[in-house]
């Protein structure tokens, strides 16, 4: 048997900058919060809960230096900390942070905005803070006549469409195609592509790993929405499966296919990576 692994499986640079954040936070001896999930990722959440940390839902439930996450939060968690006088260490990914600034720019000048990605993913409910009250999310290609009519109904004459970090490629341009061709003369749209590039290379290569190999091995957590889209490729470019852990592989079923590929979202720790690699070798090819 072959084993192909992707080499940007793993780790993307925000991701990695938010958990040795909370690391070197956690060196400091003092109590530290996280308001949300640090990153999606239970095997990283479970380690950083062990070391001390304390997640928390809501910002009033901090007693002391908390840190904001990679998906970033609302603008007014902001404003509640400095009330309370909570000290934030914000790790909010730099990609995401740069959707929030192009955003707010383009709402406060008369921008009607569209948003591809999750509805209730939490980068998203960050993002739409900077919107306004002229903002849609369009998650699927059957919600733009929808998001049209609203457009239409706001009496606003340019949209701003932009997309959430971890978003589908292939959607978001099919949604920008469909809105340019169904959006009245009239409307000027705008489209910024903010799918950030380690996304976007991570699905320019499981299309071409899947495409070589037999049976694709997708590492990644259950609610990491760049992982589900990678399952997605590889599963319409041939056989797939998305696992959390090493433990959920199923050998019966890998021991029946040639050449396997291995990728990873960007939430999912070497470790991970590692664990699923080691058991293929002990088992599968003995």
């Amino acid at each position: 048997m072959e084993i192909i692994i992707g080499k940007t499986a793993g780790f993307c640079y925000g991701v990695k900058r938010a958990v040795d954040g909370a690391n070197q936070e956690l060196k400091k001896g003092e109590t530290i919060y996280c308001l949300g999930e640090l990153v999606h990722n239970k095997q990283v959440i479970e380690q950083l809960r062990k070391k001390g940390i304390k997640f928390i839902n809501k910002i009033e439930e901090s007693k002391g230096t908390t840190i904001i996450r990679s998906h970033g939060v609302p603008k007014e968690t902001y404003q509640k900390a400095e009330k309370l006088g909570i000290t934030l260490k914000d790790y909010t990914c730099p990609n995401v942070s740069k959707i929030h600034k192009i955003v707010e720019q383009y709402k406060n000048d008369g921008y009607y905005i569209c948003l591809c990605g999750i509805l209730n993913h939490p980068e998203n409910i960050g993002t739409i803070s900077h919107a306004g009250e002229n903002c849609t999310i369009i998650e699927k290609e059957d919600e733009i006549p929808e998001a049209i009519r609203k457009i239409k109904k706001s009496k606003v004459n340019r949209v701003l469409l932009v997309s959430q970090t971890t978003y589908s490629t292939e959607k978001f341009l099919k949604i920008e195609q469909i809105l340019k061709k169904n959006l009245p003369q009239e409307i000027d749209l705008n489209v910024k592509n903010t799918i950030c590039m380690a996304t976007q290379n991570r699905q320019e290569e499981i299309k071409k790993i899947a495409r070589q190999v037999d049976y694709m091995v997708i590492i990644g957590g259950k609610n990491s929405s760049n992982t589900k889209k990678l399952y997605e490729i590889a599963n319409k470019n041939g056989k797939a499966v998305c696992i959390e852990t090493a433990e959920e592989l199923d050998i019966e079923e890998i021991s029946k296919y040639n050449k396997i590929g291995i990728m990873a979202g960007a939430s999912t720790p070497k470790e991970s990576i590692e664990k699923v690699i080691e058991k293929l070798h002990s088992t599968v090819l003995l």
